[in-house]
């Protein structure tokens, strides 16, 4: 062999060794941008049995049949009611494969729904723990991989509209107390242009911190605490302050006294805010508008004024997650319609539709004993957060709207006629009822009228105000007396709430239909001598009077301010009351 050859061999060698030494030193760096652009497919365990760990490294491809074991044996072990370990499995399931959507909701569903509800209702903290961990998995991290799953986002506006937003969980009161503490600072200004500026707001630090009329508040801040040092840290620690001036001591505080009635102290609390909904919440203060402006209440008395959705209601996540997924499939252009996107435009629909049975949320903090370990109740009462939910008749126009664009989208006939048309025709029963009910004739009549230009059904061609009455006693039909009792009592004590918080059109409207109802049952259940199943109105009015007064759920305030507005304004009826209280203690018995 000549020297020349072997010159050429020598140095094809060296270069190779070269190449391949310099394309070992890039691949820590090419990992690392892998992970950090969610390439990576295959994660090591952690916290794994050392069994798993070996067969998962070991079995190289073949992972996909060990995550098949993984997931026949979670699914046994939920069978068997053991769902914590269970979501054990499930996590190292979502590592193995973490673009596999339904373990992701497979995991959500067992905190949100099985784990929360195997402790006690006397522990709703704990509850609230599991629920609010099912929704941040899927928010946090299977979306975030899986972008693209509507089976997630439709998953995440579950949990929010039927575990948070629903009554079927004992604990739903104080799931929706905590979603409205949590995120209630953030948006509870219920004006358009505060979600505009929002939107409009820097997310680039470098851009928040150059700001020269910002500067010198963040650096005041920054030097009153370390809790202020890092950016992230500063957003975190500005809104706790904002929520207890005495949570890092009394200098940050200072700081924010000394800046009150700056507007650049408005503006950087605006920028905190609305760092906190894309990071924490992972919301988009711009799509919150685009669905303000979709979604939001109609003012009735400007048609041309849309209010904001409340974003403290679960429903409203519930309708911003099924939108947002949605909009991430609506970019793929010649797919079919599937039943995972007709179940996702349900969500937004069903939503809209509790927004219009119970879309005002009415807080309100009350004296309770709480529950001991043994059972017994503790001495000393504490004051807790509770909410009372009544309807938002402002957001009827958007439901129906909103059903008649999907049943514009979902055109094949059986969809329409089974899955939308039916659930339409019966909310539109309700509503007109609701508009009636509230003292609103001309929006029922409106409603009435698209109800049986829609649906020429028999039941229809009554007049409205008999409709009405014939819907609430058919209601009533199924009842006994003492359940029908029950039930005109209760529609009288919302009449008698409604009137105490200044609602009086709804009130009067309710307390109309509790004497159609009443004159009802006396002309079809009253004998030859006049007797009646039900008791005298009088008596119901005094009855529901009193049970407003002494249900702990309404505030004191509100109960006395019900009182003096009967005196002060309606002084008939307070002097039919006292006579019906007289009464009963003439008729109650003397002695032991």
């Amino acid at each position: 062999m000549k020297a020349r050859d072997i010159a050429v061999y020598l140095v094809g060698i060296i270069l190779a060794i070269c190449l391949l030494w310099a394309a070992g030193a890039q691949l820590d760096s090419i990992n690392e941008k892998r992970k950090a652009m969610k390439l990576v497919m295959n994660e090591p365990l952690e916290n794994a049995p050392p069994s798993l760990a070996f067969a998962t490294v070991a079995m190289g491809a073949f992972r996909g049949l060990v995550v098949d074991i993984l997931w026949i044996r979670a699914d046994a072990l939920k069978e068997q009611g053991q769902f914590f370990d269970a979501r054990q499995l499930a996590e190292w399931i979502t590592t193995l494969q973490p673009r596999f959507p339904d373990v992701w909701v497979f995991q959500a569903w067992n905190m949100a729904y099985n784990i929360s509800v195997a402790i006690p209702v006397s522990r709703p903290d704990q509850r609230w723990h599991w629920v609010k961990s099912g929704y941040e998995l899927l928010r946090d991290k299977g979306i975030p991989l899986n972008p693209k799953s509507l089976a997630l986002y439709q998953e995440l506006g579950r949990i929010f509209q039927h575990k948070i937003g629903g009554i079927t969980d004992d604990a739903h009161k104080y799931y929706k107390v905590q979603l409205a503490k949590e995120i209630g600072p953030l948006v509870e200004v219920a004006d358009q242009s505060y979600f505009e500026a929002l939107a409009a707001a820097p997310t680039d630090w470098s851009q928040i911190y150059s700001d020269p009329n910002l500067r010198p508040i963040i650096h005041a801040l920054m030097a009153s605490d370390d809790a202020f040092s890092t950016p992230e840290r500063f957003f975190s620690s500005y809104m706790a302050l904002t929520q207890d001036p005495n949570r890092f001591g009394p200098r940050p505080f200072q700081v924010i006294q000394s800046y009150l009635g700056d507007p650049n102290l408005r503006r950087l609390g605006l920028i905190v805010r609305a760092h906190q909904l894309r990071r924490v919440w992972k919301m988009d203060p711009a799509f919150m508008v685009e669905l303000n402006k979709l979604y939001g209440p109609v003012d009735f008395n400007d048609p041309n004024h849309v209010i904001p959705l409340d974003w403290r209601h679960p429903d409203s996540h519930a309708i911003y997650w099924a939108a947002m997924g949605l909009k991430m499939v609506a970019e793929e252009q010649g797919r079919k319609l599937e039943t995972v996107e007709l179940n996702t435009d349900r969500i937004i629909m069903h939503s809209l539709q509790n927004l219009f049975r119970y879309g005002r949320l009415l807080f309100y903090d009350v004296a309770v004993r709480p529950q001991k370990e043994d059972g017994s109740l503790a001495e000393e009462p504490v004051i807790v957060t509770d909410v009372f939910v009544r309807p938002d008749l402002r957001m009827f126009d958007r439901y129906h709207q909103a059903v008649l664009a999907l049943m514009e989208k979902y055109s094949d006939k059986d969809t329409r006629e089974e899955s939308l048309a039916v659930g339409h025709r019966n909310m539109l029963r309700n509503a007109v009822l609701s508009f009636y009910q509230s003292g609103l004739v001309a929006q029922a009549q409106r409603i009435y009228d698209e109800l049986r230009r829609r649906y020429p059904l028999d039941e229809f061609k009554v007049p409205l105000a008999e409709f009405c009455r014939r819907k609430f006693i058919d209601e009533l039909q199924g009842l006994g007396m003492p359940d029908a009792t029950e039930q005109v009592v209760a529609l009288l004590k919302q009449s008698y709430y409604l009137y105490a918080i200044g609602s009086d059109d709804e009130a009067f409207g309710t307390e109309r239909l509790v004497q159609q109802i009443y004159d009802y049952y006396h002309k079809e259940y009253s004998d030859e001598q006049g007797r009646l199943g039900l008791p005298t109105m009088a008596r119901i009015r005094y009855t529901a009077l009193i049970d407003l007064l002494g249900d702990p759920q309404y505030p004191p305030y509100l109960r006395q301010n019900l009182l003096t507005r009967i005196r002060n304004e309606r002084p008939q009826l307070f002097e039919l009351l006292q006579k019906e209280e007289q009464q009963l203690q003439a008729t109650r018995p003397v002695g032991p």
